[in-house]
Order: C-alpha cells, then structure tokens, then sequence
C-alpha cells in the first residue's frame, strides 16, 4: 500500500499533521522570500503591516479611478476608456515601484497635469486629444533620458525652488477653478468676468458635499474622498428627476463590462513633434519631474526611507519608474501618469517597502471591469475633491520667501497666472522670464544658470508659438 494512502487509512490525525505542516512549511518560506526581496526586516516591517499600508495607500488615491476620466471625457476621450487606461497606468506603475524601485509610492495619472492636458492642450490650444498623447509620450521618452543619463540633475538645480512652489501652488488654484466651475458654483459674468453662479440643486448639492468631505479629512477617515465622492453622488441622485434640473444627473448603466481598450495606441507621435508642441512637452515634463520629485522627499523624509547623506534611497530607479509611467500612459490612453503623495497615508500606516506599492497597484484592477458602475458619478461628485485636491496643493507658499520681492514677485507671477489665463504653461513662462529678468537688473547674474538661460529660451519659443 502507498505510504500516504497507509497513513491516511490508520493515522489520519498524523497524516493531517504533516500536511497541515508542510503547507506551514511552504508557507513560511514563500513569506521568507518576499521578506528577503523586499527587505522587510531592514526596513522594520513586515508582510502585515505592508499589505495594510498598500490598502491605505489605494484608499487615499482611488479617487483618481473616476475623477480623471471625468476629466479627460472633457477632451473628448471616452469615459470607459480612460477609466481603462487609469486602471492600467495605476497598477502596472506601482508594481513596478514596488519591485524595481523597493519604495512605498504608488503612481497614478497626475492631477494637474490632466487639467492641463484637457483644458490647457485641447481645449485652450485646439490640439487634437491624439497630439496630446503623443506629447505625453515624447514627455515620458525625454523623462526617461535624463533620468537614465543622470541630467535631472542640472534642471533640478537650475530651477529656482521659489519657482517651484509657486507653480505647485499655482496648478492648485487652476484644479480649484474648474472645480468650482465643473459644479456650476462660479460661472461666467459680463460685468466682473466670473461671479457666483447662484443657488440650484447643483450648486447645494456640490456645498453639501465638499462639506462632507471636508469634515471626513479632517478627521483624518481613511478613504475619505472616495467616501465623499459615494456621498456626493448619492445627494444627486434626485437633481433632474425630483429636485431641479431638466437632466438627471445619476444615470445607472449597470455594474460590470469589459474593459475598453479604444485609446489603445491611439496616440499621434509625428503630429506631436511639430514646433508648436515643443512648449508643451516641456511643460509636461516639468510638470511631471518637480511634482515627482517633491513626492519622493516627501514619502521619504515621512518614512525615514534616506541615504547617509540624507537623500531619499533609490531616487534614480524611482524616477525611471516614474518616467515609464508616463511613456506608457500615452500608449495607453491617458494623461502622464506620476507618483501620488496620497502614498505618505500607507507610510503613515507603516508602510516602508515595496510591497506597499504592489499592494496598492494590485487593488487598481479590479476596478477595470467596472465602468458602468463608475460611470454613474456626477460632475458635480468629483468637484468638491478638485476643490480639496487644490487645497493640498497650496503647502508649498509657505516655503516661498515673501520677505525678499526678487523672490516673491516671480513666484506670485507664477501662481495668479496659472488660473487666471487658464493655463499652466503661460503660469510657468511669465515666471522664468521675471525671475531672470529681476536677478540680472538687480545684479544677481549668480542665481542664473546656463541651464536657465536655456529654459528660458525655450520659455520666448512658447510664448511667440
């Protein structure tokens, strides 16, 4: 007779025994790999605590599953499209966080940088959404370059950090506006330009829920935005059909469908090398580099993830990731794709490994099969988390020295410009141009580069363009 056939038929007890021991065995050492890849011990953690962290993580950014197709969809992109490509970006960027770079930050496609592409690129420069995403590719190629080649390194130290809060700030003010304006809260005026939009079932329900979610923040409730967005949604479930409003604003389509891969490659490379786009690309770039790097000093100071000379570990592989993310989101469809400082809530839940971001990224796509379901929140849902999403932005005035106007002058340039000519790009020119043009009539030639000079070249281009 077999032996395991002998010891089931007479000694069960000790046959389950042994299996139940070898399945602890194989358990055990499949635990003992992922702790020696992700180096848990060395970074005080362990499989545990890593997974939760990955779940706070996605909690705290989620969001982005329907807030940027909701705003892509104002490009002309399809919303389950998008919805697709997010999923996509969001999850195989973390992933590759997680396992190439070994940090706790998870990537998504920026907020920000799609406002810029949807209201900045298509709609304020009439550029078709396929030029768009083949400037996004280009964007991430050159991204890719400079962080392969170590050249980051002169742009980094060329732009002044005064100029990079200011344009942080900035775009924050830009997503606050078309919050304010996607939920009908301000609207257009021919006496003042823009005033109030008055009180209607829209505007109500948008108040009620930035209130709502406002509060959730503050009592720091994991998840709270996307909670909000639930919330939101659910007040505006009767606009249209019982309360105000010709159009309903919550349209169920059903739960599940399969992903739609219509923006697959559909990305114009030759239409996006034209001089006319150069600006552009630049602006993307930029854009994506500094809010990268500022993520990375971030996530790492809050996890104590630094090097002996106190810079964040594996700064490179992160930005290579970082720069991948945003090639393949315009493979894939959508805006570039950056690192989420939404990843500091897993580093507060312990996270200090890559398998945070593995986590986080592994969650994302479930939600690939769920566009109808998706589809049904409202523009008025996803307004108020714009609204809050500037409020986090706007950190980094602080750091701006207001006491010294050489500094101050191009920084405030920089910030009212972004939202009040509805474009990122004329924000960031007309404050490269002041601050050069400051320095050198006060005689400050040594707080210019040659690198600056070159940007700011490229900064004329943009403008004359």
């Amino acid at each position: 007779m077999d032996n395991q056939l002998f010891l089931l038929t007479y000694f069960p007890d000790e046959n389950n025994r042994k299996v139940q021991s070898g399945n602890r065995l194989i358990q055990n050492r499949g635990v003992s790999k992922m702790e020696q890849f992700f180096q848990l011990s060395k970074n005080r953690t362990d499989v545990k605590t890593e997974i939760l962290a990955g779940i706070t993580t996605f909690l705290a950014m989620m969001y982005v599953i329907v807030v940027n197709p909701a705003i892509l969809k104002d490009a002309g992109m399809s919303f389950s499209a998008v919805l697709t490509a997010t999923v996509m970006v969001s999850a195989f960027s973390s992933i590759a966080m997680g396992i190439y770079a070994k940090t706790p930050i998870a990537l998504a496609p920026g907020m920000g940088i799609n406002a810029f592409f949807t209201y900045g690129i298509v709609i304020g420069m009439g550029v078709s959404w396929e030029t768009a995403l083949g400037a996004v590719f280009w964007s991430g190629i050159i991204f890719i370059l400079l962080s392969v080649f170590n050249i980051r390194t002169y742009i980094v130290h060329a732009i002044p950090k005064q100029l990079r809060y200011a344009v942080a700030a900035g775009i924050g003010l830009f997503i606050t506006l078309i919050g304010l304006k996607q939920s009908g809260f301000i609207a257009p005026n021919p006496a003042t330009m823009v005033g109030f939009g008055g009180f209607n079932a829209v505007t109500v329900t948008f108040v009620a829920g930035l209130a709502a979610t406002s509060v959730l923040i503050v009592k720091n409730r994991k998840g709270a935005m996307v909670i909000g967005i639930v919330l939101t949604t659910l007040i505006a479930i009767p606009i249209g059909r019982y309360w105000g409003g010709d159009v309903p604003q919550v349209v169920y389509k059903g739960v599940f469908a399969a992903p739609d891969f219509s923006l697959l490659f559909k990305l114009d490379l030759i239409g996006s090398l034209k001089l006319a786009m150069v600006p552009v690309i630049f602006t993307l770039l930029f854009t994506d580099m500094f809010d990268s790097i500022s993520t990375f000093i971030g996530v790492a100071e809050a996890a104590d993830l630094l090097d002996e000379d106190g810079e964040p570990k594996n700064v490179k592989e992160c930005l290579i990731v970082d720069s991948i993310s945003t090639t393949i989101s315009g493979l894939f469809g959508t805006s570039s794709g950056t690192s989420y400082i939404e990843s500091a809530a897993g580093v507060e839940q312990g996270g200090r490994s890559g398998l945070t971001a593995v986590v986080a990224g592994l969650l994302f796509l479930p939600f690939m099969f769920c566009s109808p379901l998706l589809s049904v929140v409202p523009a008025v849902a996803t307004a108020p988390i714009l609204v809050l999403v500037g409020a986090f932005m706007m950190k980094p005035v602080a750091k701006i020295n207001w006491d010294s106007m050489d500094d101050a002058i191009p920084a405030f340039l920089s910030i009212i410009l972004i939202p009040m000519t509805y474009s990122i790009t004329q924000g960031i020119v007309w404050g490269f141009l002041s601050w050069t043009l400051i320095k050198l009539l006060e005689g400050k030639r040594g707080d210019l580069s040659v690198t600056l000079i070159i940007i700011d070249i490229l900064a004329i281009l943009a403008l004359v363009i």
